[in-house]
């Protein structure tokens, strides 16, 4: 992801410190050094990076043919309603 570039250092960081997985910075993204490691392994634990980091609430992690990809949610951004919308005041004033 484009707004993510600056972060792969940081992931590359994680994914060494925290589980001792050596990578590779690329021009797509991470290439992880090791073949041992199953899949599902490494959503878990770029899934824990980007909760670290606290971008879960705009990113989410999948797996595609030996492929974990991080993806942007697309949310429609909804117009706020009032739920207990001000009815005007029917009280006439006999003044």
């Amino acid at each position: 992801m484009k707004d993510l570039d600056s972060e792969k250092e940081n992931l590359a960081a994680f994914l060494h410190n925290q589980f001792a997985l050596e990578s590779s910075i690329t021009a797509e993204g991470l290439e992880l050094k090791t073949d041992n490691v199953e899949t599902y392994s490494v959503v878990r634990m770029v899934t824990k990076f980007i909760h670290h980091k606290n971008l879960s609430n705009k990113y989410w992690v999948s797996a595609e043919n030996n492929v974990v990809k991080i993806n942007k949610f697309t949310h429609e951004k909804k117009a706020k309603e009032n739920k207990h919308p001000v009815t005007p005041s029917m009280i006439k004033h006999g003044w």
